[in-house]
């Protein structure tokens, strides 16, 4: 017969195995969204932690609505839209998907074309919030989508509102979620990076490595203190994009950006 005093000595080993499960499978999360699309072998390799547990981990932040299998065939995760759709933000700081919500949409409807609201989270840029266009060929990325600053006009659009020393920090990093694509030009990209700090936008033709055939203007967003935090995009169809577009559209992004930027200072 066991005595009380044992059973109760299994009461705090019961409670420290429990903490450190839902702390793994925290752990499991933090490191899906900084390094999403990612595998079960490689989240192993990064937290140190055995794949049974992530596994696990995975398991139940998809049953909990904030994970999801990106990649099917080589069995990759991400982050759900659930996650984003919380609007988390820190406390005392405005919400960006609220703010920027009605000049998005008011965007969207002034060039009946695709507008994607991204946040920047380190080396990337993470689509928060999109208003679509009705017609029928359109640009298209879900929101939680995770896009390298290299890879798009908003990434340079950031890049032009940062020192030189942190652009060439970026240019350091490996992007092996891309290792197929031919990559960036780096002479090129310092050359627009120059042009997008002259003339406040940035843009992106269907020569784009990362997603030709698609046509974007890209203006940053940026905080009270002036550094880039997020950016807005109006994304085309390169078979629509004309260039003569860009003088009628590119004022309309940097004046939504603009905005947005202001909204958030006065907030």
């Amino acid at each position: 017969m066991r005595h009380m005093h044992d059973e109760e000595a299994d009461k705090p080993a019961s409670g420290v195995r429990t903490m450190n499960s839902v702390l793994s499978t925290l752990r499991v999360f933090e490191e899906v969204a900084q390094r999403q699309p990612i595998g079960v072998s490689e989240l192993a390799r990064c937290t140190e932690i055995p794949k049974s547990t992530v596994q696990r981990g995975l398991m139940t932040l998809q049953q909990a609505g904030w994970l999801k299998v990106v990649d099917a065939e080589r069995a990759r995760w991400g982050v759900a839209p659930r996650v984003l759709a919380l609007g988390l933000r820190d406390c005392g700081k405005p919400d960006l998907k609220e703010v920027a919500g009605p000049v998005i949409k008011r965007l969207a409807a002034e060039t009946d074309e695709t507008v994607m609201l991204a946040e920047r989270d380190g080396d990337n840029l993470v689509i928060v919030a999109t208003q679509h266009t009705d017609q029928i060929v359109r640009v298209v990325l879900d929101v939680g989508t995770r896009i390298p600053l290299l890879a798009t006009s908003g990434g340079t659009a950031i890049m032009a509102r940062l020192d030189e020393s942190e652009v060439e920090e970026l240019f350091t990093h490996e992007l092996p979620e891309f290792a197929q694509n031919p990559g960036p030009d780096f002479v090129a990209l310092r050359r627009d990076i120059a042009l997008t700090a002259k003339r406040g936008y940035a843009l992106n033709g269907s020569s784009s490595w990362y997603r030709p055939q698609v046509s974007s203007i890209g203006a940053a967003i940026t905080d009270p203190a002036g550094r880039p935090v997020a950016t807005i995009t109006l994304a085309i169809p390169d078979m629509r994009y004309t260039r003569a577009q860009e003088k009628t559209f590119a004022p309309l992004v940097v004046a939504a950006a603009a905005e947005v930027s202001r909204l958030l200072a006065e907030n």
